[in-house]
């Protein structure tokens, strides 16, 4: 946690610095930002032996202001910019097109703070006035606005699920805890999360509510009570800490894991039933039926149990009523990567670094697939990925406990053809084709685009269909179902793509991509050794899709892998 706390002031402070006209240090600051999240060790053991300086991009100055932080939990400087400049970057930022410099601007010449001033001087068609600006742009940041407004105030499951996994571990540790567990949004996996519920057991809740608000993550103590306490973290999220008799936990764990609606229709169960259904158990004429266990809750009302990940409202609860929930696929299933990069382009681990992580992992198997001529990501030509094929066949000849896979990460361009020649297709083991750029294309064209390239004898597998980044900008303008059913026709596998910010597809979009009868791939897309731990953000989004083990294509052994793939 150290990590994300230092890896988010370094960042932030570079995009203050934007705004301050320091360009110079900016790219330092979230070099040394991006070195930071990245580490696989605790930043505070490397400070403690004196070896900060010897990690990539952080010199003498950057090295003071981790240790300022890691010292004191915050910087100074930050607080600093922060006076100098008092907007609200993060909302700010969050609309796309908006960097720190026009965000500047915005403030200078406008006044404004926040979205509320942002889309009341764009109403007004003052920001078309400003140096730069513009009709087009104006109307741009309007349309953009709503997006920026879902995103404000939500994390993304990625970090907030290491948050609450950090916080699991200080409660259980406690010797007075006897029981405690993750609730809420974050244990349903959705894509973003509003806040951490922890629920606990303990006959000692004074002594748990004062070791909870006095963690060292905890920036703020909004509320301390005796059986529930509300802190807000360093990174501005709220923690909701509830105490729970033991015989009531099952029954708050439902409650308190939501979704609301499901919660609504679980209570209309009950009330047909002549029972009361609450967060402290299943009651008939006042007397406990279940709330011990979840198990115990769900028979009680007559339903099969319903996995966290489904409860939705969105047919789950019919399917248990029958007895007739899907299998999903589980986190253990998946034998191998099919997505990530290499330093041939623009990640930062070599092939064996790579081969030794997925056979930690227990894989069979694992994808090169390396960017092709995409300029920022030091995409690879023809020859390059050639003498890359050269070196995953060396590495192969020397290990049996893995198989690397030659691949690629080819760019579909604006017309929907694959950027990497036809011989080169064909001696490559697996094909991934993504929209890189022009991503605002018309939604004719870019339909036309992404279904042109389906047609594509060499393509295997669709890389993050709908272009989606969270908090950062939206999906295309896609029709969903003809791409579906062209997938389905053409044998396209379809990418979940496990990075926090795409996973994509989404959900709801993996559940009819897997009506409409096509399979699925569940990847990484890592660009360095840790990312490969994305993959169950990516799996988890699979079961939210209803997606079981047989509509996944990495859960096939090589064998059967090679031989879908051909």
């Amino acid at each position: 946690m150290k990590n994300k706390k230092v890896a988010s002031i370094l960042h932030r402070v570079a995009d203050y610095m934007e705004m301050d006209d320091v360009d110079f240090r900016t790219k330092a600051y979230h070099r040394a930002a991006h070195t930071i999240e990245t580490l696989s060790v605790d930043v505070a053991d490397i400070a403690e032996q004196g070896k900060l300086e010897e990690l990539p991009g952080i010199g003498k100055h950057i090295h003071e202001k981790i240790q300022e932080i890691l010292d004191t939990g915050k910087l100074q400087y930050l607080e600093d910019l922060k006076v100098k400049f008092p907007v609200d970057i993060s909302s700010l930022k969050s609309v796309e097109g908006l960097g720190p410099k026009k965000i500047k601007l915005l403030y200078h010449e406008l006044g404004i703070k926040n979205l509320d001033d942002l889309e009341k001087e764009g109403k007004r068609h003052n920001i078309r006035k400003l140096k730069g600006m513009g009709v087009k742009t104006e109307v741009k940041i309007l349309q953009n606005i709503e997006f920026a407004r879902k995103s404000t105030g939500r994390q993304l499951l990625g970090d907030s699920i290491l948050l609450a996994n950090e916080i699991k571990k200080r409660v259980g540790s406690w010797e007075v805890v006897e029981q405690v567990e993750i609730a809420g949004s974050i244990r349903r996996r959705t894509e973003t999360v509003g806040d951490i519920d922890i629920l606990t057991v303990t006959n000692h809740p004074d002594t748990v509510m004062e070791l909870f608000t006095n963690m060292d993550l905890v920036d703020e103590v909004i509320v301390k009570g005796h059986s529930k306490s509300t802190v807000r973290l360093f990174n501005g999220m709220d923690v909701d800490m509830r105490v729970f008799r033991e015989e009531d936990f099952g029954s708050a764990l439902v409650y308190f894991t939501g979704s609301r609606e499901f919660n609504i229709q679980l209570r209309k169960i009950a009330i047909s039933q002549k029972m009361k259904l609450n967060e402290y158990g299943v009651f008939a004429d006042d007397i406990r039926l279940a709330g011990k266990s979840e198990n115990d809750v769900f028979k009680a009302l007559g339903l099969e149990y319903i996995l966290p990940e489904l409860r939705e409202n969105t047919g789950e609860i019919k399917a248990a009523q029958k007895g007739k929930l899907p299998r999903l696929v589980k986190y253990e299933d998946i034998k191998g990567d099919l997505h990530l990069h290499s330093t041939w382009s623009d990640g930062n681990a070599t092939l064996p670094e790579l081969a030794q992580e997925a056979m930690n992992k227990g894989y069979q198997y694992l994808a090169i697939t390396d960017h092709t001529t995409l300029p920022v990501a030091r995409g690879l030509n023809d020859k390059r990925l050639t003498e890359q094929m050269g070196q995953i066949d060396r590495i192969n000849s020397e290990i049996e406990e893995i198989t690397l896979l030659k691949g690629a990460e080819v760019n579909i361009n604006s017309q929907g053809e694959l950027d990497i020649s036809k011989d080169i297709l064909e001696e490559l083991d697996i094909v991934i084709a993504s929209v890189h750029y022009d991503l605002r294309q018309d939604p004719d064209k870019m339909n036309t685009r992404i279904l042109n390239a389906l047609e594509n004898e060499y393509l295997d597998i669709l890389g993050h269909p709908t272009g989606r980044k969270l908090k950062e900008r939206a999906a295309y303008k896609l029709d969903l179902e003809r791409l579906f059913e062209k997938a389905a026709m053409t044998g396209t596998v379809l990418e979940v793509n496990s990075q926090p910010k795409r996973l994509d597809l989404k959900d709801k979009h993996v559940k009819m991509a897997i009506e409409h009868g096509c399979k699925l791939s569940v990847n990484s897309d890592s660009h360095n050794l840790q990312g490969l731990n994305n993959m169950d953000l990516g799996v988890a989004t699979a079961r939210r899709g209803w997606a079981r083990k047989k509509d996944i294509i990495n859960t096939f052994s090589l064998k059967k892998l090679l031989k879908l793939l051909n």
